[in-house]
């Protein structure tokens, strides 16, 4: 017996690119009738884009799934001024103000400003993306497991609840069975009545007029119905014992269940066995 999958799950997976660069990488899928990937990567990674839309599309086989990929750059960086330069900076401001004749004392916030005075000593160096690439590759088969394992358990559990509603179904219809003879009885009487009321004062005979009303009694009968709506149930209950791809099948045996269901409803109505369909 194979797994019926749900559409909709999430997954996601943290790795490291570099020293002090991580990223997580997501998956998050939700109905659709065939397989759409949607990707958002950082710029410069199409050479991964393909690879993933070819992994994805080896395990999925439907659903609207987005791939998200962030870079996390950890690392702390300490800025420090070059007293050098910034030595350097001030002597010129003071020579340039001798020279000028001008008043005034360097001024730090401008001298600050000036280029070269601050240096990083934790600068991380370009990635490329081919290290994206190769430090994500890796992580990418156990993400794609996880977004599986999710998704059969939303499966189970829909399984599970649909299997209930069936169970519900064909015990109404067993119930319904056995009230079969009450319902064609009542029935009977109801029409032989109204035949009667119609035809006050015309010259027929009460065995026509019987004979009449149980024949279409007898079209009220609904055993049929009822043998079918229990093998659709059981068809029904075969598939999701089963499992794989179901969806269309499962449709179409919904649209049988409702179809039975309204023909019984509408052959017995008034009666006490429409209160349970």
């Amino acid at each position: 017996m194979s797994l019926a999958y749900s559409m909709t799950g999430f997954a996601r997976i943290q790795g490291s690119v570099a020293e002090g660069v991580g990223f997580t990488l997501s998956l998050k899928s939700v109905n659709h009738r065939f397989l759409d990937l949607h990707m958002r990567l950082p710029a410069g990674c199409d050479a991964l884009e393909m690879q993933l839309r070819k992994l994805l599309k080896e395990q999925l086989r439907r659903g609207h799934v987005e791939v998200t990929l962030q870079l996390d750059r950890q690392r702390q960086r300490t800025l420090q001024y070059d007293r050098s330069v910034v030595a350097a900076y001030v002597e010129a401001y003071r020579r340039a103000a001798e020279e000028n004749q001008l008043p005034g004392d360097p001024d730090l916030s401008s001298i600050l400003r000036m280029p070269g005075v601050f240096s990083s000593d934790g600068e991380d160096s370009e990635l490329k993306p081919e290290q994206i690439e190769a430090a994500v590759l890796q992580e990418v088969e156990p993400l794609i497991a996880s977004l599986r394992s999710m998704r059969a358990q939303e499966g189970a559990a829909l399984v599970a609840e649909l299997d209930a509603c069936m169970v519900r179904i064909g015990a109404v219809a067993d119930e319904v069975n056995t009230l079969r003879g009450d319902v064609r009885a009542s029935y009977y009487e109801r029409i032989r009545t109204r035949i009667a009321e119609l035809t006050e004062g015309a010259s027929i005979s009460e065995e026509r007029l019987l004979s009449e009303a149980a024949v279409m009694a007898e079209r009220s009968d609904v055993e049929e119905e009822i043998v079918r709506l229990k093998t659709h149930v059981d068809h029904f209950r075969g598939l999701l014992a089963a499992g794989g791809e179901l969806g269309k099948k499962l449709d179409f045996l919904l649209q049988e269940l409702n179809r039975e269901s309204n023909t019984l409803l509408s052959k017995t109505s008034g009666a006490n066995t429409a209160n349970g369909l």
